[in-house]
């Protein structure tokens, strides 16, 4: 069973940027898809972004677009969260997530099989 491994989370303010990273048991990690979720206080998880690792291509809800960006990193094969210009509603736990083949309801938490623990993200004055 493979694991992600969250880093990076923190207490900034609004505006604020933070560089979340995931790296996974197995590596390089084999798989071809990672994503990112995240779930605020009273809520249930939701989708904020995902790679696909083949076409090299990014995927981002609409809330977090032109904010938030997946860098790749080719030697861990694995990507990394860029939030920028955060604001108190990015606040939540953000969970890293994989899987070996890429789906087309990577919005769907359910279709990931590998998880982290989470990092928590606090945007407050």
């Amino acid at each position: 069973q493979v694991h992600m491994v969250e880093s990076g989370g923190g207490l900034v303010q609004p505006g604020s940027s933070l560089r979340l990273s995931c790296e996974a048991s197995e590596r390089p990690f084999s798989g071809k898809a990672v994503g990112w979720f995240r779930q605020a206080p009273g809520k249930e998880r939701e989708f904020v972004a995902a790679f696909r690792w083949e076409l090299n291509r990014p995927y981002y809800t609409d809330s977090v677009k032109g904010r938030f960006t997946i860098a790749k990193d080719n030697a861990r094969k694995t990507v990394a969260l860029q939030m920028n210009s955060l604001k108190p509603e990015d606040t939540g736990i953000y969970y890293c997530a994989g899987r070996q083949y890429w789906t087309v309801a990577y919005y769907d938490q359910d279709q990931w099989p590998f998880w982290g623990q989470g990092t928590q993200v606090t945007v407050s004055s």
